[in-house]
């Protein structure tokens, strides 16, 4: 079977099982918690995205890694991982701009993987690195999708409440 072949197969079936994770276990639990608790659970992974920066290491990679797929995925990986890391901190000290912090982490850190994905012919370089494509980007994608739910969610509910407020009397 051609690498590019093995990825696909790795890289789908990673995705399917943690969807159903995330549709059987974890969605339920956090339905049952406040959205700034359940959008930082979700977060949570992406706080450690600075691993992507191995795609910078030729010890890891091959050397024929393509420079722009290392560069973009690295440096992409390890700004998604800052902007985690602030949404999370954001979220736990309530900070006023929280969810627009989290808004601005998940579209960044989705555009930065979807970058990546689209980049098929650095496969075949991955090196030891195989794992992060094929095992961490799936549940990154799937919390992403998550969030965005949330997010939405979030959006759509407080429109509802803004639109049920009578009109103040002037």
């Amino acid at each position: 079977m051609e690498t590019v072949g093995i990825f696909g197969i790795q890289f789908v079936l990673s995705v399917i099982v943690f969807a159903l994770i995330a549709r059987w276990y974890v969605a339920p639990w956090l339905s049952e918690k406040s959205t700034q608790f359940a959008l930082a659970t979700l977060i949570l992974p992406h706080a450690f995205r600075h691993i992507g920066l191995t795609f910078l290491t030729p010890a890891v990679v091959s050397e024929a890694m393509p420079r722009t797929f290392a560069m973009g995925a690295g440096y992409g990986d390890f700004a998604s991982g800052l902007l985690a890391i602030l949404a999370l901190v954001a979220l736990h000290r309530n900070w006023a701009s929280a969810f627009t912090l989290v808004w601005v982490f998940s579209i960044v850190g989705t555009l930065d993987l979807l970058n990546a994905l689209r980049q098929v012919d650095a496969v075949p370089h991955f090196g030891a690195a195989w794992y992060i494509p094929t095992f961490l980007v799936p549940l990154l994608i799937v919390t992403h999708v998550m969030v965005f739910a949330r997010l939405v969610r979030r959006s759509q509910t407080s429109l509802k409440s803004t639109h049920l407020q009578p009109a103040s009397a002037h």
